[in-house]
């Protein structure tokens, strides 16, 4: 039988595991909101034990906690932002629409270890409170929503940008090696154009570029905290300058320029800058589709597709076709990108589920948002190191696509105009001849001049 303590709140005595750190409100909360069992990231929790750590050296700096309190909270929430009692936060994200019952989890197990370091078994409250103390100058309704900003943050610029920065780097470097091999342009599907290998990369590149631009375009409002607006934005129970000190001390212990929402009841009835952000990883999700898809048919084959490019080998295969390849990590990201869609859908009904003074979707919109950034920062790492340095060009395949482009007519229009130059790729298909042939079968151009006027390299290469 698993031994307890006995702890007690304003309802009365809650039988808590011996061994765990939380207290009697997320005790309670574990045996009501028994719904699924998805739960917030490590990073969120660590991003709680950040929180209060600030909170705890606001709350001293502005004389609403004595030293020696402040000190066992800071110590403990320390801690936590550094993974040391992930296991004890044991809710699911559904939960009150504002985050309480977390918040409360972090009160009572920074309470708990704060008392245990000072010598006080667990369960004690003293001397140091999880409502009085680790939640001073403090609401679930500004703490919550200051953490989803602390967490999304961090994770961005730990993890997401630094995998897109390596993305963008890898697909530049490819599009350098590429530059010079020739193929086949496709629109609609379709044979094109003659351009080159180089010029797609280039492209890609270019998609993941504009996604770290579009990630720090969301900074400036993700960087503005609510902390400080507690009850419906008022600031009631928080001391004059404690909202400065909070977002000071956040700056100093991450190194992100973070200040006050000088409209807090914004921040904490409106989660329009988490929505801005779910939008650009909505966008960033549709470029990594399209990249990791326009990889597959690139390399689709060996006989019967495209057969561009060789994905490289990634040691696995089919289940009942021996020795199959598939370009199994490019669908992974594309499958990536279909959950961040999804999830932005969700983002937005929770965006929009502010009523008066307080949204009331707060736990799934950050849960979403989160999964999100780690989804996207996974799959750029990945294929930045297992997919795009490996990858080679089939430059037989590519000669052989360019012995007798039928578009390169094209580059026809301007001496004989479209009409004519029309005439001559219908005739080719329908004939089976190539394009110079047709022009000289239909008596349009002598073999010397289509010569002259059709250059594929020059075309590729987009030379006049």
């Amino acid at each position: 039988m698993t031994a307890t303590r006995t702890e007690y709140d304003a309802f009365g005595p809650v039988e808590i595991p011996a061994d765990r750190y939380w207290g009697a409100q997320t005790q309670r909360a574990l045996a009501i909101f028994d719904i699924g069992s998805e739960r917030f990231p490590a990073c969120l929790i660590r991003a709680f034990g950040l929180h209060k750590m600030a909170a705890a050296a606001a709350n001293l700096q502005c004389g609403a906690l004595d030293a020696h309190i402040a000190a066992a909270i800071i110590d403990a929430s320390d801690e936590v932002r550094h993974g040391a009692f992930d296991d004890h936060f044991p809710l699911t994200v559904w939960q009150t629409g504002s985050g309480t019952q977390t918040n409360m989890n972090a009160n009572e197990v920074i309470a708990n270890r704060a008392n245990e370091r000072l010598g006080q078994p667990l369960g004690t409250k003293r001397p140091v409170h999880p409502n009085d103390h680790v939640n001073r100058s403090q609401s679930s309704n500004d703490s919550f929503p200051t953490v989803m900003h602390l967490g999304a943050v961090l994770e961005l610029q730990g993890s997401l940008v630094p995998a897109l920065t390596t993305l963008r780097d890898s697909l530049h470097a490819r599009a350098r090696d590429f530059a010079d091999i020739l193929k086949l342009a496709r629109t609609h599907l379709m044979d094109a154009v003659p351009t080159t290998l180089g010029r797609s990369f280039e492209g890609f590149a270019a998609q993941v570029d504009h996604a770290v631009a579009r990630i720090e375009a969301t900074m400036p409002r993700l960087l503005m905290l609510p902390q400080g607006g507690t009850a419906a934005g008022t600031g009631l129970n928080a001391p004059d300058g404690f909202a400065q000190a909070f977002c000071d001390e956040a700056s100093r212990l991450t190194g992100q320029p973070f200040r006050p929402n000088p409209c807090k009841v914004e921040g904490m009835a409106a989660h329009d800058a988490l929505l801005e952000l779910s939008g650009a990883l909505n966008v960033i999700a549709a470029s990594f589709i399209k990249i990791a898809n326009d990889l597959r048919w690139m390399s689709s084959g060996p006989n019967c597709g495209i057969g561009e490019i060789v994905m490289p080998e990634d040691g696995l295969t089919s289940s009942i076709m021996p020795g199959k390849r598939n370009p199994t990590i490019a669908e992974v990201m594309v499958q990536a990108g279909m959950q961040v869609a999804g999830n932005h859908v969700t983002v937005t009904m929770a965006a929009a589920s502010g009523s008066f003074e307080l949204n009331v979707a707060k736990p799934v919109l950050i849960h979403n948002v989160l999964q999100s950034i780690r989804l996207l920062s996974d799959s750029a790492r990945t294929v930045a190191q297992r997919v795009i340095p490996g990858l080679e060009p089939n430059r037989a395949t590519l000669a052989r696509q360019l012995e007798s482009p039928l578009l390169a007519a094209t580059a026809l229009n301007p001496v004989i105009g479209y009409d004519q130059a029309a005439r001559i790729v219908r005739h080719a298909m329908a004939s089976g001849m190539s394009p110079r042939q047709a022009a000289i079968d239909l008596g349009v151009l002598s073999g010397e001049e289509y010569d002259r006027l059709v250059n594929v390299e020059k075309m590729g290469r987009g030379v006049a």
